[in-house]
């Protein structure tokens, strides 16, 4: 088959949980024959080709409400310009609009939909009703709405009354990670704690910054992470941790030996994030067989199968902290467990066959189109569906 991914930075994949999504499905399916093309940005201009799949470079506007939606129409112009692939995946709800001209060239298309983008601060007004429109509009228009949460696909269900296809994130089972990475850090293995996520506030970055001030741990905590769009919140969480040098704020880390050494070594790992579905900071940890402190919502809980500390605050995040340093029997069992469960249910090979066969149906002309393209969303209150997901 002819498949195209669009509505990501592309591959290889040095940015976030899409750009990894389409590096492991992708390569996945060309070992079994199958012919992709992956539209991206520019930030790897030499390449065009990797691991197999064909690389397709197309330039965006460098602003935050029009990035995402200028490189994926112009990804959009090329792929109906082109041979007819015969699937295309696009991810992101916001790239909503192009799916009209998808399928007016025949093209079937799934779209994975992502947590729930309105929810995110960075986004009011215009931009907060936009993503909830082009929710909608993604149900009314694709082939097969894609979830990577059991949370996500309940909200689609409950909101839009359509099915859609749970297909979780996989992550890597890491063994005997070296160490030698700590060292240019000053980190000792098992003697830090870590978090790792974008500074935005439903990351709850400050949260854990100030709760880890507050704990009793005389231990590091990495924070890996940054956010290009948010100098004000990443200020904040900068003045939140001066003066104390128990943190290392380390900016974007794109070595994965440094990255996998981190997830691998450390105490435990600090999860914030609360609007995203099943994330793959939290499956990386979770792989590499490292306890996790989570913000407590749906998402989180289901993802660890109940197997953490939580906290929703500040004073809650500093109580597990000290709570894991306590108990060292406790980090080990529920880093192991965290470990066989990413073996069993986050695989990989699972999620491109799970993909592989979706493309298959929506070729053959399955659809959910005839009875979603009449979808509306219910008539209730925005927050009236916020319980069930926290």
């Amino acid at each position: 088959m002819r498949i195209a991914m669009l509505g990501t930075r592309g591959v290889p994949a040095t940015y976030g949980g899409f750009e990894t999504a389409v590096e492991e499905i992708g390569r996945r399916l060309v070992e079994r024959g199958h012919d992709v093309v992956v539209y991206g940005d520019a930030s790897h201009p030499e390449v065009t080709s990797h691991l197999g799949m064909r690389v397709e470079h197309v330039s965006s506007v460098p602003v935050k409400q029009l990035e995402t939606l200028s490189r994926t129409g112009l990804a959009t112009l090329r792929t109906v310009a082109r041979a007819r692939p015969d699937a295309a995946f696009v991810f992101n709800a916001a790239n909503a609009p192009y799916l009209p001209l998808l399928r007016a060239r025949g093209i079937p298309v799934a779209v994975h939909v992502d947590g729930l983008e309105w929810r995110r601060a960075k986004w009011s007004g215009a931009g907060r009703a936009y993503y909830r429109w082009a929710e909608g509009c993604a149900v009314r228009n694709a082939d097969a709405i894609i979830a990577d949460a059991p949370g996500i696909a309940e909200y689609y269900a409950d909101e839009f009354g359509v099915e859609t296809e749970l297909i979780r994130y996989g992550a890597p089972v890491l063994d005997r990670v070296a160490t030698a990475p700590l060292a240019a850090l000053g980190l000792e293995p098992g003697r830090f704690h870590l978090a790792v996520a974008r500074f935005e506030p439903e990351n709850h970055v400050l949260e854990i910054v100030r709760g880890y001030r507050a704990s009793a741990t005389a231990l590091p905590l990495a924070v890996v992470g940054s956010a290009p769009y948010s100098a004000d919140y990443t200020r904040a969480v900068r003045e939140a941790a001066e003066g104390d040098d128990r943190f290392r704020l380390l900016g974007g880390v794109w070595d994965q030996e440094l990255l996998d050494a981190l997830y691998a070594h450390a105490r435990a790992y600090l999860h914030g994030h609360s609007v995203g579905g099943t994330n793959p900071s939290l499956l990386r940890a979770m792989g590499a067989g490292t306890a996790t402190i989570a913000f407590d919502v749906g998402f989180n809980r289901e993802v660890l199968d109940e197997d953490g500390w939580w906290f929703s605050d500040a004073a809650q995040l500093a109580t597990a902290v000290d709570a894991a340093d306590a108990d060292d029997a406790l980090v080990a069992a529920r880093g192991r467990r965290a470990r066989e469960r990413v073996a069993s249910a986050f695989r990989w090979d699972d999620v491109a066959d799970r993909y592989e066969a979706l493309a298959v149906r929506i070729a053959a002309g399955g659809s959910v189109h005839p009875v979603a393209r009449y979808a509306r969303r219910a008539d209730r209150s925005v927050s009236a569906s916020e319980p069930a997901l926290r």
